[in-house]
């Protein structure tokens, strides 16, 4: 019987959706082109080629290396993609996902990223074309929606606050906005306007996103009433405090 991993404890919804998250089993909800993400993310401009950092792997003549060998190079290394960024802010309120839950799909579901998880926000790096693949799959599947999470490479903060009485997150520099049914992005994600308004699809009902989410809540599903969850946190905690006492047995 072939063996699959247990990401994440519980039986709760939110327990469930932070294993989907982490395995990368994930249902697509939208599609976004490779021309707009790459305008949103503002790196380069669409349709340009990829700059580079060195030459592609197979012009460089390194000497010879068994686990090199062993490792197949991922598209970006193998062509000597520079590293970039895409960093994501999530809402508390019933936002898709959180910053450590992208982090572990990223390193759990891809290869060669620097996942880096901080306050409020969650950044992956890369190579460039590895990037926008992650920043792809994340932006179209269910660990976004695109009014209670968005791309903000820059003044990140305002996830926390209330949402506003269309249900899009603050954001102070305005990149994100609520137009008839749909989120649309008018500045990539550091701030600056791009030249077409890209459309990020219809944002997550109240009662949609309270089934979706991986946040844990007192007024949706609580984190206490995950029992299992419960025992797992206490137990690690507990192994990580005697450790740090340094036991001799």
């Amino acid at each position: 019987m072939a063996y699959e991993p247990q990401y994440y404890p519980g039986a709760t919804s939110v327990a469930e959706n932070r294993r989907k998250h982490m395995s990368g089993k994930v249902e697509k909800l939208r599609e976004i082109s490779d021309d707009d993400l790459t305008m949103i993310l503002g790196h380069r401009a669409p349709g340009s080629d990829y700059p580079s950092t060195h030459p592609p792997l197979a012009e460089m003549g390194e000497p010879e290396c068994s686990v090199r060998e062993m490792v197949e190079p991922t598209p970006g290394a193998k062509a000597g993609d520079r590293v970039r960024y895409v960093q994501f802010v999530d809402s508390m309120y019933n936002g898709p996902s959180v910053p450590y839950v992208r982090s572990y799909a990223a390193a759990i579901n891809f290869r060669g990223v620097d996942p880096g998880t901080l306050s409020g926000r969650q950044v992956v790096e890369a190579r460039e074309r590895d990037m926008e693949e992650i920043a792809k799959f994340q932006m179209e599947t269910e660990m976004t929606c695109p009014a209670l999470a968005s791309l903000r490479g820059a003044t990140v903060h305002g996830h926390s606050l209330r949402l506003p009485e269309d249900g899009v997150m603050f954001d102070m520099l305005d990149r994100c906005r609520k137009e008839g049914d749909v989120i649309i992005m008018h500045k990539d994600q550091v701030g600056r306007p791009i030249d077409k308004k890209v459309n990020l699809g219809k944002p997550m009902s109240p009662e949609e996103a309270a089934k979706r989410t991986t946040i844990y809540r007192v007024d949706n599903v609580a984190f206490r009433d995950d029992a299992e969850v419960i025992e797992w946190v206490h137990r690690v905690f507990d192994q990580r405090t005697t450790y740090g006492f340094k036991p001799e047995n």
